[in-house]
This record gives C-alpha cells, sequence and structure tokens, in this order.
C-alpha cells in the first residue's frame, strides 16, 4: 500500500511524521524530493496510491482520473482551494485539512507586517539602500484599530496578539455567531478599521474587496493578505496605492505560485512575501503531525 508524500518540508530531508506512515506498513513515494511536482510527475505517481499527504500543488480533475485506488488526500495546511473538489467528490476521494495547525505562524507573520505598515519600514528602507537619510513619523500599535475578516482559527490567535499590544479589534465572519471581539458587517470593519488582515478562502464569486470595497478603507490604511491574492481585485488595488491612499498592502499566498511579475508586485508599498505564513519549523511540524493523524485515522475509517 502506497502513500504519496509531495509537501516540499515534508519531502526534502524526509520528517518524523512520516515514520509513523512507514510504521503502519506504507510505502511512502515522493515524486520530487523538496520541490513542488508537475502535474507530469503527479500522473505518474498517483496510480496505485491509497492515500496522499499534499501541498500546495494543484490537483486537477486529470490527476485525480489517474489515482486509481485513492482514497483520501490529507492536506498539510487550512486550505484546500488548490484541489478539485468536484472531481474528487466524483472519484471517491475524501480530503481532509490539517485546519488550525499553521494559525500561530499565520498571525504572528500578520502581526509583523501590521507593525511593519505602521511604522512604514519598508518605504523606510528603501530610501536609506538609496542613500536617503529619510525619517517619517509612525504610528504606534496600542489605541489603534485592527478589522479581521475571517475569524476561525487565525483570526482569533491574530486578536490575541493584537490586544496584547494594546489595539482594539473587531471582525467580521458570516459564519461566527459569538467571538470575544464585536463582530460586525464587512462595510462597517472596513470603514473604521486602521488595520484589516484578512483570512478567509476565496469564492468562486471573485474577489472579496473590489473597486466599491476597497473604495470604503480609510486613508493610511494597512491591508494585509495572508489568505489568497485572488481576495483582492488586483486592478483596483493598483488604482488606490497609486492615489496613495494606502500605506501598506501584503499579500503572502498566490493563486499562481510564483506569480509571474506584475506592475502590483512592483510597487513601493506592496510587500510581497512568498508564502510565509506557515513556513515556520513549529507550523511544519504540527501540520506534518496532522496531515498524517488525519490520513492514518481515516484510512482506517
Amino acid at each position: 500500500m502506497k502513500v504519496l508524500v509531495t509537501p516540499r518540508s515534508m519531502s526534502a530531508a524526509g520528517s518524523p511524521a512520516l515514520d509513523r506512515l512507514s510504521a503502519a506498513g506504507y510505502e511512502i513515494v515522493t515524486p520530487s524530493p523538496g520541490r513542488q511536482p508537475t502535474t507530469e510527475e503527479l500522473l505518474d505517481a498517483v496510480p496505485g496510491v491509497v492515500g496522499w499527504v499534499a501541498g500546495v500543488e494543484p490537483i486537477g480533475a486529470e490527476v485525480l482520473a489517474r489515482a486509481d485506488r485513492l482514497r483520501v488526500i490529507s492536506r498539510n495546511g487550512a486550505g484546500s482551494d488548490a484541489i478539485d473538489a468536484r472531481a474528487a467528490e466524483a472519484h471517491g476521494v475524501r480530503v481532509i485539512t490539517a485546519r488550525g495547525a499553521n494559525a500561530q505562524g499565520v498571525a504572528e507573520l500578520a502581526l509583523a507586517l501590521t507593525l511593519m505598515g505602521l511604522r512604514g519600514l519598508p518605504q523606510a528602507a528603501e530610501a536609506l539602500r538609496s542613500g536617503t537619510w529619510q525619517r517619517s513619523t509612525g504610528r504606534e500599535a496600542a489605541g489603534r484599530s485592527l478589522g479581521i475578516v475571517g475569524y476561525g482559527a487565525i483570526g482569533r490567535r491574530l486578536a490575541g496578539l493584537a490586544r496584547g499590544l494594546g489595539m482594539t479589534v473587531t471582525a467580521h465572519d458570516p459564519f461566527v455567531d459569538t467571538a470575544d471581539v464585536p463582530l460586525v458587517a464587512l462595510d462597517e470593519l472596513l470603514r473604521t478599521s486602521e488595520v484589516v488582515s484578512l483570512h478567509v478562502p476565496p469564492s468562486p464569486d471573485g474577489p472579496l474587496l473590489g473597486a466599491a470595497e476597497l473604495a470604503l478603507l480609510r486613508d493610511d490604511v494597512v491591508l494585509l493578505n495572508t489568505a489568497r491574492s485572488t481576495l483582492v481585485d488586483e486592478a483596483a488595488l493598483l488604482a488606490e496605492l497609486r492615489a496613495g491612499r494606502i500605506a501598506l498592502y501584503s499579500v503572502d499566498a498566490f493563486d499562481r505560485e510564483p506569480p509571474e511579475p506584475s506592475e502590483l508586485l512592483r510597487q513601493p508599498r506592496v510587500v510581497p512575501t512568498p508564502h510565509l505564513g506557515a513556513a515556520t519549523a513549529e507550523s511544519s511540524r504540527r501540520a506534518a503531525e496532522a496531515a498524517v493523524d488525519n490520513l492514518l485515522a481515516a484510512l482506517a475509517a
């Protein structure tokens, strides 16, 4: 019985969590150790596997059609948007995610970017690199307003960190009825928050923040997107940046990775990061353990 393992963090030099797969009698298949596999490599690797510990690589209908024995895909993260859900259901493949395993790492990244934006650090560093001594007056976090869109595991962790610095926090989440912070409508959150942080999955209906929503944002807002780049309309955001209304926009996870060079990514007030939210030793360990635990439990059911 074979299990496919494709996350870069688990396949590069092996992961202690994989020892439990071997101990359970499974043969581990790693087609591209240390890097994201191509579609062609997946097509070659999936026949005969019963389980799959998956990373962020796209898993489309063509690959799933070749997976003749596959029963379970267990993601080592919270998102599953890279997996063709309809094709998985059609082939009887169960998809499980490691919810909450990377919450602390992503929340800490969002907090770091919050402080970076409030203090204007990217512009200050770039000016100094170019030979200009340019000091600007920043904003302290204490007393500032943070609006969190999506109040799941990551949003709640971020709220706790931010309140520890004295920030006031509100949240918007239509799937949450009660919370330890005020729950408000999205338009109210966008109008009142000095920092807005997105922690929701992408929608098939299009960007969550289009031109109308971006127009609601306060001047000099810090906008953080550690979820998915498609949550924000790129053309509308570029217009707001050129108008000087946004202090900082940071995006960490892209619909295509690595992303193509773009005008947005070249903007001086844009801080793009290469999907670093869960890229901590602690988050990687928790995510690997959760993914393997979930896979073993599902295959045993």
